[in-house]
């Protein structure tokens, strides 16, 4: 695909536009940074190509011909040239958890010891067993380097290195940590594997009942708690450790930053946020460290009603400030499909009349989600069973019937199973659809955890982004970190391909349901300016216009010239956040 055709008229466009307004309206007034010879896709509402940027106060004063840049030229103007290389305004990630994310990195990580191939790939049993060997001697490496730490914590191993119900064992912690408690999470944070110390000291014994949202997976013979928590039940273990202190919250964040700005990313909506997280934030922000736009889900505790309305108002009025927006809410509407939690209009093909866990009673949450769009709360759900998005459906629907369109920008993340009856209403409700594409591919979770509990009707309708784009309704895209990779590019060609990105040399994959693929101008827009119409940064950010931040990535090469397949491997040289580097170096270009 190349951007050959239409250029000529597109720059044509951006110039006329970039001539006609200019922030302050003096078009003679010089710029601090220009950008020319670039091939700059401008995310418009035309989709327009440019040569040239201007920058004066962190806002973009011109986008245009290389030829009418020279206006904005004066003596203390830092001029760059791009020498052809792709210009795209810097990615949002509309569902990811920093904090945490940084803080698992910080301590015992698990992430990215899965074994794929083996002499013999065809043995599953043989990848798991080698999988979980590293993780225990990562976790045995963890106690040695940390002697002194009353908890081993952190988490990243994957569900599917278990198999079916991701039925982790304490006595493999037990194993090489004996005498203290250990909590891991899983990559997705569903699921936690702790130890027999972990058990203890959370008081879980034989008799023990599971929590209406949760489940202890036990022994089936004995009862005995094997060791593997799901949902609701990890958080009795949880609950007993010590919270992250304020150093390694900060820390955490740090991390993060810089991860992110290296991947182009200058704008996140932060899926689960307590006071704090918050906290973290404002210290960050205020010490002129926080090299992102933040908006906060405030994270709605199920185990309470409406009386915590006021606390979450509270939190939005003292948070909301310099980068960080704190006037989103984060309801939890069920599990996920791994270990038959996620709330199922059908049963699971498991002995039983499985359906999963819905978080919230649908006829509570239409209440709640009334009140919080009533209150001028964005509402961000997490639903991946077709029962809790249709559930999360009906509740914006309530709030629509009971107050109008208030243009809150109610969103959806997740949406692995959509019934087909529900896919238009996304468009008719103005709920935004939040997919996190690179799991759009058929990975052990799929292949192993999901396809064989949910039969091979369900399963021809997993992710369907292709199908709500094609709905008219808006789609943004997020990642989910530390759930899957951070990258977008990664994510961007597995919404085209729907296969893996960054395939061993000689292997190849079949698309997976490849009449949900979308195209790179589609997916550029879910990363770019529609996440930014869910982070309510629209006006300010997500496309390369007159008036707007200069949060822009310079790329290694142009994604539009390139095979779909080799998206995955495009890098950017340099971010910039209002129009400063925040990662790589302008000069070096």
């Amino acid at each position: 695909m190349t951007k050959t055709g239409l250029t000529l008229l597109a720059i044509a466009l951006a110039a006329t536009a970039g001539c006609s307004r200019n922030e302050d309206g003096d078009a003679n007034t010089p710029a601090d940074l220009a950008l020319k010879n670039g091939a700059i896709y401008t995310v418009d509402s035309v989709r327009s190509w440019a040569e040239a940027v201007a920058i004066r106060d962190g806002r973009i004063v011109f986008v245009g011909t290389n030829r009418d840049l020279d206006r904005f030229i004066g003596p203390a103007t830092k001029l760059v040239d791009l020498k052809g290389r792709m210009l795209m305004p810097g990615f949002q990630d509309a569902h990811v958890h920093p904090i945490s994310a940084g803080i698992e990195f910080n301590s015992c990580n698990l992430n990215d010891l899965e074994v794929f191939d083996t002499s013999n790939p065809s043995a599953p049993t043989t990848r798991m067993r080698e999988t979980v060997d590293r993780y225990v001697a990562a976790i045995k490496q963890c106690a040695e380097a940390q002697p002194d730490e009353a908890w081993i914590s952190g988490g990243g191993w994957i569900m599917s290195a278990f198999g079916p119900g991701a039925l982790a064992s304490r006595k493999l912690i037990d194993a090489v940590v004996p005498d203290r408690p250990v909590l891991l999470w899983s990559t997705d944070g569903h699921s936690a594997w702790v130890n027999t110390k972990a058990l203890e000291m959370a008081g879980i014994t034989d008799q023990t009942p599971d929590p209406p949202d949760g489940r202890i997976d036990r022994d089936p013979k004995t009862g005995v708690a094997i060791g593997s928590l799901q949902e609701g039940a990890a958080d009795l273990v949880a609950s007993v450790m010590p919270p992250p202190t304020d150093a390694q919250s900060q820390d955490g964040l740090r991390f993060s930053i810089r991860h992110l700005n290296a991947l182009g990313i200058t704008a996140v909506q932060d899926a689960s946020v307590n006071e704090k997280n918050l906290q973290t934030y404002r210290h960050l922000d205020e010490a002129g460290e926080l090299n992102l736009r933040v908006t906060g889900s405030i994270w709605w505790d199920r185990e309470t009603g409406l009386e915590q309305l006021d606390e979450i108002k509270r939190l939005r009025k003292e948070y909301s400030a310099g980068r960080v927006d704190a006037g989103t809410v984060k309801i939890m509407q069920d599990g996920v499909m791994e270990n038959y939690t996620s709330a199922m209009l059908e049963p699971f093909l498991v002995p039983g009349d499985v359906r999963g866990i819905p978080m919230v009673e649908p006829e509570k949450l239409k209440e709640i989600v009334t009140r919080l769009d009533d209150e001028g709360f964005q509402v961000h759900f997490h639903a991946i069973g077709d029962a809790a998005i249709r559930q999360s459906l009906d509740a914006v629907e309530a709030a629509r019937r009971a107050n109008g369109d208030r243009d809150h920008r109610h969103h959806i993340s997740h949406l692995e199973l959509i019934d087909p009856a529900d896919i238009l209403r996304f468009r008719q409700l103005g709920v935004v659809a939040n997919f996190q594409p690179l799991w759009a591919f058929a990975d052990t979770y799929i292949t192993e955890l999901t396809i064989p509990f949910l039969g091979p009707e369900r399963s021809a309708r997993l992710y369907p982004i292709g199908s709500v784009y094609r709905s008219g309704a808006v789609v943004a895209f997020g990642s989910d970190w530390s759930v899957s990779s951070a990258n977008p590019f990664e994510q961007i060609e597995t919404a085209i391909t729907r296969k893996p990105p960054l395939m061993p040399a000689g292997r190849t994959a079949d698309p997976f349901l490849p009449a949900e693929r979308i195209e790179l101008p589609e997916a550029i827009a879910a990363f770019t300016i529609n996440s930014a119409y869910v982070n309510r940064l629209e006006e300010d950010t997500g496309s390369i216009e007159v008036g707007k931040f200069a949060d822009l990535i310079v790329l290694d090469r142009n994604l539009f010239e390139i095979p779909a397949s080799e998206l995955s491997d495009a890098k950017p040289l340099v971010t910039l956040l209002e129009g400063k580097a925040v990662h790589g170096d302008l000069e070096a270009l």
